[in-house]
C-alpha cells in the first residue's frame, strides 16, 4: 500500500506538468516492439482505451493532441495503440515496484453521535501549514471542533486514519445514502506511518500490520492506540464532490475520475501524466496490463516505480495491501517523443 498517497492529490501541480515532457537528463530511455510487451496481445485493449480517454485531452504537450482527439472517434482500441506509439522502457537497469492503494468505504453519518463519533473535516480556511496548533493530536483534541467544518462523522478511528492516507473515499450514510469526498489540502506536518511505528515498538509483526490488524489493535489498546495513529502528525482534509462525480470513480491528482485495475500513480518527473504505460507484475496476482498514468503519490519515486489502483472497498484494499511486487512497467509514447528521448540518451 502507499504510504502515504495525500500529498499527492494536489490537482494544480499535477496539471501544471501536462504541459512538460519528461525526459531527464540522468533517465536512459530503450525502444522495444509491441512484441517484447508480455501478453500484449491478450489484453482488454478497449478498456485500456476508455480508462485513457478520460485524461487524455487534459495533455498540453502538442504531440498528443491529435492522438487524444482520433482516441474517440471510435477506432479499434489495439489498432490505435500499435499505430501512435512507441514502446518505451525509462531506465531499463532499474528494478520496479509496484504496490497498490484503493478507495476506502466507511460507515457514517451527517449528524453526531455515540456510534458516530470521528470527524471528517473540510479544509479550515486561513490555515498556515505546519501550525503546531493543528497537529493531528491537536484536532484529534477538538481544536477544529463547533467550527461547522464536519463533513461527516464516522464510526472507527482507524478507517478514518487510513481515509487520510488513500486521499479518497466513500461514507455510507444509515439511510442508505452515500458521501464520495476527495483530497482537499493537509496540514503541512511530516507523515509519520502509525503501523511502522508499531513495528518499530514491537507491538505488531509487519505481516500484522495491515489495516485489520491495525484496527483489531486499537480496539484492543484504545488509549495507546490513539497515541499510535497521532505519531503521525500530518492531517489531511476533504471535499465533498458533487452528484455528477458521486456516479463516477474517486478523482485522482488529474482531477479525473480514475479507474479500478487501469490507473495507476507514477512518478511524472519520470513518466507523464496521462500516458498509458504497460504494466508487468509479478507475484502471486501477477498482471500483464495497460494502465494508464493518472495520479501520483509522494511514495512513488523513480521511473520503475508504479501504485495500482484496485478500486472501492474492504476487498479492494485487501489486493492493495498485499501488494508489493516487482516487474517492468513500460510507457507507450507518441512515435516522434519516443525517438526523441531515446535519442537523447544514446548519446
Amino acid at each position: 500500500m502507499n504510504f502515504p498517497r495525500l500529498a499527492a492529490c494536489a490537482a494544480v501541480a499535477a496539471m501544471e506538468i501536462l504541459g512538460a515532457v519528461p525526459g531527464r537528463a540522468d533517465a536512459f530511455h530503450q525502444i522495444i516492439g509491441f512484441d517484447q510487451l508480455l501478453g500484449w496481445e491478450a489484453d482488454d485493449h478497449a478498456a485500456a482505451l476508455s480508462a485513457f480517454t478520460k485524461s487524455c485531452r487534459d495533455i498540453r504537450a502538442p504531440e498528443w493532441q491529435p492522438i487524444c482527439a482520433f482516441a474517440e472517434t471510435g477506432v479499434a482500441a489495439r489498432t490505435f495503440f500499435e499505430s501512435f506509439f512507441t514502446p518505451v522502457i525509462i531506465h531499463p537497469e532499474s528494478k520496479a515496484l509496484f504496490t497498490g492503494y484503493f478507495e476506502p468505504e466507511l460507515r457514517g453519518s451527517r449528524v453526531r453521535t455515540d456510534t458516530f463519533k470521528y470527524p471528517i473535516y473540510r479544509k479550515p480556511k486561513n490555515m498556515k501549514p505546519g501550525d503546531p496548533a493543528l497537529t493531528r493530536a491537536a484536532i484529534d483534541n477538538g481544536a477544529l471542533r463547533n467550527q461547522g467544518l464536519e463533513i461527516a462523522w464516522v464510526d472507527d478511528p482507524v478507517e478514518a486514519y487510513y481515509l487520510h492516507i488513500q486521499g479518497s473515499g466513500r461514507i455510507n450514510l444509515p439511510d442508505g445514502a452515500s458521501i464520495r469526498v476527495g483530497y482537499a489540502g493537509e496540514n503541512g506536518h511530516v507523515y509519520r506511518s502509525a503501523a511502522r511505528e508499531l513495528i518499530r515498538q514491537g507491538q505488531v509483526s509487519f505481516s500484522e500490520s495491515s489495516i485489520a490488524g491495525i484496527r483489531a489493535w486499537v480496539r484492543k489498546n484504545p488509549l495507546k492506540g490513539r497515541k499510535i495513529l497521532q505519531h503521525n502528525a500530518s492531517y489531511v482534509f476533504f471535499r465533498e464532490l458533487n452528484d455528477a462525480a458521486q456516479q463516477q470513480g474517486p478523482f485522482g491528482a488529474l482531477d479525473r475520475p480514475i479507474t479500478a485495475m487501469r490507473t495507476i500513480a507514477v512518478d511524472p518527473k519520470y513518466t507523464q501524466m496521462g500516458a498509458p504505460v504497460w504494466v508487468e507484475k509479478g507475484g502471486r496476482a501477477a498482471l500483464r496490463r495497460l494502465m494508464v498514468a493518472q495520479d501520483v503519490g509522494a511514495a512513488i519515486k523513480g521511473p520503475q516505480r508504479a501504485d495500482i489502483f484496485f478500486g472501492t472497498g474492504d476487498d479492494a484494499g485487501q489486493m492493495a495491501g498485499q501488494t508489493r511486487n516487482g516487474g517492468r512497467m513500460v510507457v507507450l509514447l507518441p512515435i516522434g517523443i519516443a525517438n526523441r528521448l531515446a535519442g537523447i540518451s544514446s548519446r
